[in-house]
């Protein structure tokens, strides 16, 4: 995966975090969600730079070959906040100030805080499969708590969650990856789905993701609800699966129009992992946005 792509660790906001980037031109930060990492965007990234963007993937903290810190008490080093700070870091080392953020799962919610605290940085917004993690917290229907029971077992007080996934990874993870929206092992490619394996087997990741939800609930929530008055005014669009729970769930572009001053929304053929079962249809629409969105005048083919 990710040929003739550079790979590298840099310390950022006291961590190290791992990344890919390649190509020439616009730069493009791509934050996967769980149970994944940067291989995510192994189809999609290549295809990106061919379109003449320079585009950057990273791991999240507590995500594939990136820094796992201990959490904090407070859990603060585990909010969203605290990763999109991350990604800050990272792009002004890289040397880029401004640029274009796409983010799928978790990694939306990490940049849509980033637009929130930094959004002058931010010059769109790209955000797949979620609604804002204060609707989503706030608004617990049945039918919420049956289809995202996952964040409440993960938020658990450490170890309950941890030592029950390490009993065996593959049922948990599984369960997540072929369950939400109905896929099956084989509409993954192989070698994204051996590198998500990889890292559901580390119990550090598995610690990493479990300190993930428990600061969306102890940190996130509070987080976001202090800012329900803002709106994101950096472009935006979102893409979900158009099968998804979460659009059984929600009015998905409803929802984010009261968070956003300027959205375009696609539904996508397939349930949550539409990225990597879909990725020429994720190119196409991420291509067009970018080019509309371009941080000076000159164009990208």
């Amino acid at each position: 995966m990710f040929d003739d792509f550079e790979a590298g660790r840099l310390t950022a906001n006291g961590i190290e975090i791992s990344y890919v980037a390649a190509g020439e031109g616009e730069p493009v930060l791509l934050l996967h969600g769980f149970p994944q990492n940067k291989a995510l965007w192994a189809k999609i990234a290549p295809a990106l730079v061919n379109r003449g963007f320079r585009v950057i993937c990273p791991d999240l903290r507590g995500y594939g070959q990136s820094s796992k810190p201990l959490a904090d008490t407070d859990l603060a080093n585990y909010s969203f906040r605290a990763m999109a700070m991350d990604q800050i870091a990272l792009m002004t080392s890289l040397g880029h100030d401004r640029f274009h953020v796409v983010g799928h799962d978790r990694g939306a919610r990490v940049a849509h805080r980033l637009c929130l605290d930094r959004g002058t940085s931010v010059m769109s917004l790209t955000m797949m499969d979620i609604v804002p993690t204060f609707e989503l917290l706030s608004d617990l229907r049945k039918e919420v708590a049956q289809s995202y029971w996952h964040w409440f077992f993960l938020a658990q007080p450490a170890p309950f969650p941890e030592q029950v996934i390490q009993a065996n990874p593959d049922l948990f993870y599984e369960a997540c990856l072929f369950g939400w929206g109905g896929a099956k092992a084989e509409d993954f490619a192989p070698e994204q789905l051996a590198a998500y394996r990889a890292s559901w087997h580390d119990p550090d990741s598995i610690a990493g993701g479990c300190n993930d939800y428990r600061a969306a609930l102890k940190v996130d929530f509070a987080n976001d609800k202090a800012d329900l008055s803002r709106l994101v005014e950096t472009p935006a669009m979102i893409l979900y699966g158009a099968s998804g729970a979460m659009a059984r769930l929600y009015d998905i572009p409803s929802v984010w129009a009261s968070y956003c001053a300027s959205l375009e929304a696609y539904g996508v053929p397939g349930g949550h992992f539409f990225p990597d079962i879909e990725p020429g249809l994720v190119v196409d629409h991420l291509a067009r946005f970018l080019r509309r969105h371009l941080i000076d005048t000159k164009s990208a083919d």
